[in-house]
């Protein structure tokens, strides 16, 4: 699955949003594109769990 974050800006970001993510899958596989404000995540989470975190994180996401 894949989101567009607005509100992540810089490798720090991108960290959190990681985090967040690994928090509800630890073994979730997450490859930021911080410049272009996208996540790829492989997990067996819910997409809607996943959004739930990140927005939770202050990171409200997209799904693209």
């Amino acid at each position: 699955m894949q989101f567009y974050i607005h509100s992540m800006t810089c490798s720090g970001c991108a960290r959190s949003v990681t985090k967040a993510i690994q928090s509800v899958d630890a073994n979730a596989q997450v490859t930021v594109d911080a410049p272009h404000r996208r996540v790829q995540v492989l997990t067996t989470a819910a997409q809607a769990e996943i959004a739930e975190v990140l927005a939770e994180a202050g990171y409200p996401a997209e799904a693209l």
